[in-house]
């Protein structure tokens, strides 16, 4: 298929995996007229589940990160890369996208993949110039630089980032102190019954974990004629010193985009089952994408790499005029934190799950637990425990009750579950 000058190019707004797969879909599938890539960091475009895995431990080395080894991919497949650019409008009616150094790229079909953004404590001293913020190659690198033996690092936030920075911050012998508000770690994506196991890891490897608390303000003082933070005031008047803060309390979809342009918002961006907004010529995927799911049948947005990674197919397909492809795959995520290895397949619906079932001993290390409605399979989640992904997807796309006992009776295969179901 060819793409003539003008108004045929295809214009992707985010550097980031999905923005990169997307490129790289589209010129898999046949597209060989103009595209153009546009990425407000100056890195080529990478994955980010490494930066607080294996980059931030050590165990990787940071040209492994990136989606393309080097910035010869681009040329050769004629994708220009406009690093260290914003774009900052976009002229739904021009076909326009203008950049924050004027020029104006015009296009035929529109994908933002403009991520999201760490939210922001909005306390007395959460402008702090030393606070960290966990997103980018370089947060990582900043963070990574701060794991000193016997040095304190306190983290506000029990989430995925949090609790993975943690553990890697143990593993350098640092002094981890972290401040969640919620009663368990990690209770909006796992539920208060696996996140209490999540609590019992990391006590168990000595990092100070303070539930159900709340943040009042940092206390700055002036370093070299720079005033930073160095203390922690909860809301019970406690103070906590450290020499390192790290702010871990979630991110916000970068939606301000294409809310200024007119396109429908609603917790990201909002796109039907084909990643097509509100206006047929433009598209979202990844962390931005509010995205219609028929499974669910209803509308999900999900951070995690696996989307990045499966949606831009979808996306470059409907950019290519392709109306039947949808993307409805299963929300899949992992976690690697100490000797934890963990895998999560599914997702839990608005109308909520009403029970969890344990399949093994979570006290042995390795052990699944499955979220249910109804008596049906809504999730699942393995612990050490290997090649059962396909199995728990089965399970949940049967949309059949189980029986219960075989579920949690390890001796059972899960495909006899499955196929019992």
């Amino acid at each position: 298929m060819s793409g003539a000058e003008g108004t045929d190019s295809m214009v992707i707004v985010g550097a980031s995996l999905a923005g990169a797969k997307t490129a790289q879909a589209l010129r898999e599938d046949g597209w060989d007229g103009p595209i153009e890539l546009v990425g407000a960091e100056h890195d080529l475009p990478y994955e980010r589940p490494p930066l607080s895995k294996g980059y931030l431990q050590g165990k990787e080395e940071r040209d492994k990160v990136f989606v393309h080894e080097s910035g010869a991919w681009y040329v050769e497949n004629q994708v220009g890369l406009r690093l260290g650019r914003t774009a900052v409008a976009v002229d739904r009616e021009r076909h326009l996208v203008r950049l924050d150094d004027g020029t104006e790229l015009p296009y035929g079909k529109l994908l933002l993949a403009t991520g999201s953004s760490p939210r922001r404590l909005d306390i007395p001293g959460g402008d702090a110039k030393n606070l960290c913020y966990f997103r980018t190659i370089e947060d990582s690198q900043r963070t990574r630089d701060q794991l000193i033996p016997g040095s304190r690092l306190t983290i506000v936030g029990a989430g995925w980032i949090g609790l993975e920075v943690a553990a890697a911050a143990r593993e350098k012998d640092v002094e981890v102190t972290v401040l969640e508000a919620a009663e368990q770690p990690l209770l909006r994506a796992l539920g208060p019954e696996v996140g209490a196991r999540f609590a019992d890891l990391h006590r168990a490897h000595d990092v100070d974990l303070r539930l159900a608390v709340g943040v009042d303000s940092f206390t700055l003082q002036d370093v070299d004629g720079v005033e930073q933070a160095t203390r922690v005031r909860l809301a019970d008047g406690t103070e906590l010193e450290a020499d390192h803060i790290l702010v871990a309390v979630g991110a916000a979809p970068n939606f301000g985009l294409a809310e200024a342009a007119g396109l429908e918002v609603s917790n990201g961006i909002v796109v039907d089952a084909t990643l097509r907004t509100s206006d047929p010529d433009v598209f979202a995927a990844g962390d931005v994408a509010s995205a219609w799911h028929p499974f669910y049948e209803e509308a999900i947005r999900v951070e995690h790499w696996a989307n990045a990674l499966n949606q831009p197919k979808v996306a470059a397909a409907s950019m290519m005029g392709v109306t039947d492809l949808k993307y409805d795959r299963l929300p899949y995520f992992f976690t690697d934190q100490y000797d934890l290895g963990m895998e999560y397949v599914g997702h839990i619906p608005s109308s909520g799950y009403d029970q969890v079932a344990f399949r093994g001993d979570p006290d042995s290390g390795a052990y699944m637990a499955f979220w249910l409605a109804g008596g049906k399979v809504l999730a699942g989640m393995n612990v050490n425990v290997w090649d059962v992904v396909d199995e728990v997807r089965s399970l949940i796309l049967g949309r059949a009750a189980v029986d219960l006992g075989r579920l949690q009776n390890a001796a059972v295969p899960l495909a006899e579950v499955a196929a019992a179901a």
